[in-house]
């Protein structure tokens, strides 16, 4: 429950809805026990969403929300869920986001970044793309839903976007496909292949983002790639080769690693 709010431990006695959370290995089982509690329309509603629960799914997708940097965002099954490490890529690609820019939320998942910058700057003209026709749906809900486009990377993007896009932030899939067989069960029996598998090293997927987005960006567009602290490296060198000044911040208390890359303007712009 990567992104739920953490809730003091009840007092009293013992909760039979936790116990069955920790009798299938929860490590957060009051706090799931409180959201799905407030989730459930009625007793009923809580014991099928507690089965779901107790069979392995999400919880997020379980009760279809998720909280993100402050927001309630939609998430169902087969969405990609999006982790609290992530609000770091959102928060920085808000903060690099001036009034009436365009920018772009690619592989875009359920649309948390876009969200969170949407909220943070109403201006901004905020767009997203995914491949993957249920995650568009779902980021359809959390986002204006005609500037939510699916298809591959840029390819789904209108083409009136061309050289104006300000800010890029870019969730696409790191975890190396032999790693995959080792991420819990949560991911890699319930979330999208496509959302994790990012090829051999990791870096796939930011070869192709790199590669093409020269044609998409404004002159000086900041360019935000979510990577591994083993990884940033190799994230920041595809920037630096695209013509981008890269630097990598990170927040160690949640693992998070963000390429934060700058395009530099032509000489004498």
């Amino acid at each position: 429950m990567s992104a739920m709010d953490a809730a003091p431990a009840p007092t009293g006695p013992p909760d039979p809805l936790v116990a069955r959370l920790r009798a299938v290995g929860s490590v957060f089982a009051e706090d799931e026990a409180r959201v799905l509690r407030s989730s459930a329309s009625s007793p009923a509603h809580l014991e099928a969403m507690t089965v779901r629960r107790l069979a392995g799914e999400p919880l997020e997708h379980v009760v279809g929300w998720v909280a993100f940097d402050g927001l309630r965002l939609a998430v169902g099954p087969g969405v990609f869920v999006p982790r609290r490490r992530t609000e770091l890529l959102a928060r920085r690609a808000g903060d690099l986001t001036r009034p009436g820019d365009v920018v772009v939320d690619l592989c875009c998942g359920a649309g948390a970044v876009g969200a969170v910058v949407q909220h943070r700057v109403p201006s901004a003209e905020v767009h997203a793309a995914d491949v993957d026709p249920v995650a568009v749906a779902c980021a359809r809900r959390n986002l204006r839903p005609d500037r939510v486009h699916e298809g591959d990377l840029f390819a789904a993007l209108p083409p009136d976007l061309r050289g104006r896009v300000a800010v890029l932030a870019v969730n696409a899939p790191y975890v190396p496909t032999t790693a995959i067989a080792m991420m819990p069960p949560e991911a890699r029996d319930h979330e999208p292949l496509v959302a994790l598998d990012g090829g051999s090293d990791g870096l796939d997927v930011h070869r192709r983002v790199a590669a093409a987005m020269a044609a998409w960006l404004a002159p000086g567009a900041a360019v935000l790639v979510e990577t591994s602290e083993q990884q940033a490296p190799g994230t920041a060198a595809l920037l630096a080769a695209e013509g981008c000044r890269t630097r990598v911040v990170q927040d160690e208390e949640v693992g998070a690693t963000v390429v934060v890359g700058r395009l530099r303007e032509p000489a004498g712009a």
